[in-house]
């Protein structure tokens, strides 16, 4: 079984779910760099022998530092029925954060005002209402802390670009290796310690409820705390 397979968390006619590592790009971008639709299409060709070009679309993404679940349809109606899920917000997203601080407040809910700098590829956080910014809404909690670092997991209500890096970089608690927004330090393998750790939704076609879980990374770190955890 080759790395791409032993990664795929779930697979039937209609999804593919993956277990991303950081660095990997979900779809192709000005790098040039071969991003995991592809991998998966080469995959499922040979893997079942198809003749013709392979059918797959991603209705969603995750940051190319940041580790987790991503979904694939793997047909038009899947894509299209994904899709208008995110849309809608009926998927809940859970991501996993390492951080260098811990939050003054165990829990919490986060609401700010992002937006994107398209030079920079950052985006900045406004506790106020600013025009050209748009709302950014997530659910936090502190999980479990080592001697240096601490576990926080994210709800995202909104899904603006870097959201979680910038909105627990806004509050103190930046997530280790996350050098564009303020880390100390980079992680050795240039990731971020952001995971997209769970994904809950209703199955586009068989309208059963999917609950998907990625492994974190392979990391003594990482290892840790989902250890604390179990």
């Amino acid at each position: 079984m080759s790395d791409l397979e032993h990664r795929i968390i779930y697979e039937d006619n209609h999804l593919i779910v993956i277990n991303k590592r950081s660095g990997e790009l979900v779809q192709g971008d000005k790098t040039g760099d071969t991003p995991l639709l592809e991998s998966l299409k080469d995959l499922i060709k040979a893997r079942d022998k198809k003749p013709g070009a392979v059918f797959l679309g991603a209705p969603h993404r995750i940051d190319r530092p940041v580790s987790g679940i991503v979904i694939f349809a793997k047909t038009s109606k899947a894509l299209s029925r994904m899709s208008d899920i995110f849309r809608r917000k009926a998927i809940q997203k859970t991501y996993w954060a390492i951080t260098e601080k811990a939050p003054t407040k165990p829990q919490g809910r986060l609401i700010g005002w992002m937006k994107k700098n398209e030079k920079q590829n950052k985006s900045y956080v406004k506790q106020e209402e600013t025009s050209g910014y748009k709302e950014a809404v997530l659910n936090y909690s502190l999980k479990v802390s080592s001697e240096r670092y601490h576990l926080i997991e994210v709800n995202l209500e909104t899904g603006r670009h870097h959201q979680i890096r910038a909105q627990l970089a806004d509050m103190g608690c930046i997530i280790k290796g996350d050098l564009k927004y303020g880390a100390s330090r980079s992680n050795p393998d240039a990731s971020i310690s952001l995971h997209a750790r769970l994904s809950k939704f209703e199955h586009p076609v068989k309208k059963e409820l999917l609950e998907l879980t990625a492994p974190c990374p392979d990391d003594k770190l990482w290892s840790f705390f989902e250890e604390q955890l179990a």
